[in-house]
């Protein structure tokens, strides 16, 4: 069976014996390569989210080739190449925005499609490990939704663009070239079949927590990269359900587990999804982990430090099985640290860096990371002698914000594997814990946390003069006694004998 191509025109090929065939081409010289007449081209590794915002990063400058195993639906719909979809995902405005930056329009699109922009804090009931946030007026939003809408609506706009094709049910081999620089990508039909050769100036490996892009550089030769993994033993489980009537409008809720409590972490959270429907995401790590039985779902959720959501869902109809994941290790490769990084090979999102998904930064992170790729790109051309290196470098950045975020809470966790914290990462921690006590009471103090939290501010941010004074000072507001939910929230939902 032949791989279905998305496109109307050919796409490059080096067959292993040496002939080449080229593509038609309907486009000219790029502005970042207008010394050179020949179209230049990029093969990206995977059509999964970080996949299409690469290939959203480089059309302006390349003709962009997908490539990925599954065959892709048309709408939002689940594949076999992203279990996690089944789970709550959460764009936070620091991603939204970058992937608005990268396809203009594509927020608008979302909402059309059926998500919703929840403002924060105001759109948000979160029981924090210090207590219960306020629901202050908008700092910052997130975008809510299923993974699948999420990922269809971007696929759908890549797909109408003649400079990217899509080469689905085509299995990759490895790498073309040496240790010095990577020239294309060895592919095959997914099925079986002759294998061949996409040449490429620039390949990018968008092909998840499952690449093997570490082995292919190993068989050029490149020298290996660092690499960390935090592993707190987490496994989630998740479930949707049927939302109340009149709850068109409901806010996400969650309730965190406490870290300087000597017990498993074990949380939950709860997402308004299209389709009148209610995500459900529970959570637990090492020795407190949740598992599929539908019967302990919802027991599950009401054990945890509130009972709010076991509550909620309670009154809900379940509309699926408990869907579990086990893979949830934070593990980063350190790529940009290689001396002898190859022309032409760059590594993005879950590729170079996996982190436990209960804190919702893989999209974002993966949408500033695109869009590093493309400033990189446009300021030096897609040919630029060290430009994978510079773009390795800048998707480095995003990557480290989230990174420190996930693991410095996951390895305090009992059992919790890793590099344990050095005294000025636990000096930070403590100042982060009374941080989060005065965010529940000083409205300056939550926005400078949520900016960190949604990666629109860098972490420097919690230690501005102004954040800082206002910690040391703590919450002008006492702590709340329970979820703050409205009094018409609490009726449709809980029923007015819980108002």
């Amino acid at each position: 069976m032949s791989e279905p191509v998305r496109s109307c025109r050919q796409i490059p090929v080096v067959r292993p014996e040496g002939g080449r065939a080229e593509g038609n081409s309907t486009t000219g010289p790029r502005p970042s390569d207008t010394a050179v007449t020949t179209t230049r081209r990029a093969v990206v590794l995977g059509a999964g989210l970080a996949g299409l915002l690469a290939a959203a990063a480089l059309r302006d400058h390349a003709e962009v080739t997908v490539v990925e195993r599954d065959e892709l639906p048309e709408g939002p719909e689940p594949r076999k190449g992203v279990p996690q979809a089944r789970h709550a995902h959460l764009l936070w405005s620091g991603g939204a925005r970058a992937m608005e930056e990268l396809l203009p329009g594509v927020t608008e699109a979302w909402l059309a499609a059926g998500a919703r922009r929840i403002p924060l804090p105001t759109g948000l009931v979160s029981m924090s490990a210090q207590g219960w946030l306020r629901r202050w007026p908008e700092m910052e939003f997130m975008i809510a939704c299923s993974r699948d809408l999420l990922e269809s609506v971007v696929r759908a706009r890549l797909r109408s663009d003649a400079r990217v094709t899509f080469l689905e049910r085509t299995e990759i081999l490895g790498l073309g070239g040496d240790a010095a620089r990577v020239t294309g990508v060895r592919v095959r039909p997914a099925a079986g079949g002759e294998e061949r050769v996409l040449a490429a100036d620039l390949v990018v490996d968008a092909a998840g927590r499952g690449s093997r892009g570490t082995a292919w550089l190993d068989a050029l030769g490149v020298p290996p990269a660092p690499m960390e993994e935090v592993d707190s033993g987490l496994v989630y489980a998740s479930r949707i359900f049927r939302a109340p009537e009149g709850t068109e409008e409901f806010p996400v809720v969650n309730v965190q587990p406490d870290v300087t409590v000597p017990v498993p972490g074990q949380g939950a959270t709860l997402v308004p999804i299209e389709g009148g429907r209610w995500l459900v995401t529970i959570s637990g790590t090492r020795g407190g982990q949740p598992t599929g039985d539908a019967e302990e779902f919802e027991k599950f959720a009401r054990a945890l430090r509130h009972p709010v959501v076991g509550e909620l869902i309670s009154r809900a109809e379940p509309l699926t099985d408990v869907m579990v994941t086990r893979s949830t290790i934070n593990r980063r490769r350190y790529f940009e640290k290689v001396s002898a990084w190859p022309e032409g090979f760059v590594a993005v999102g879950d590729a170079l860096a996996g982190y436990n998904p209960i804190y919702g930064h893989g999209m974002s992170v993966a949408a500033q990371g695109a869009l590093a790729l493309r400033e990189r790109v446009a300021a030096h051309g897609i040919t630029a002698p060290g430009l994978a290196r510079r773009i390795q470098r800048a998707v480095a950045v995003p990557v480290g914000i989230a990174w420190e975020l996930a693991t410095g809470t996951d390895i305090r966790y009992p059992e919790a594997i890793g590099k344990q914290p050095n005294a000025g990462q636990k000096l930070f921690q403590r100042y982060v814990r009374r941080l989060m006590r005065t965010a529940t009471g000083r409205p300056l103090v939550c926005k400078a946390l949520l900016g960190v939290i949604t990666l629109t501010e860098p972490a420097g941010a919690l230690v501005r003069p102004e954040v800082l004074m206002a910690v040391l000072r703590g919450p002008v507001k006492p702590p709340l006694t329970g979820p703050p939910l409205t009094d018409p929230e609490r009726e449709t939902t809980l029923g007015a004998a819980q108002r």
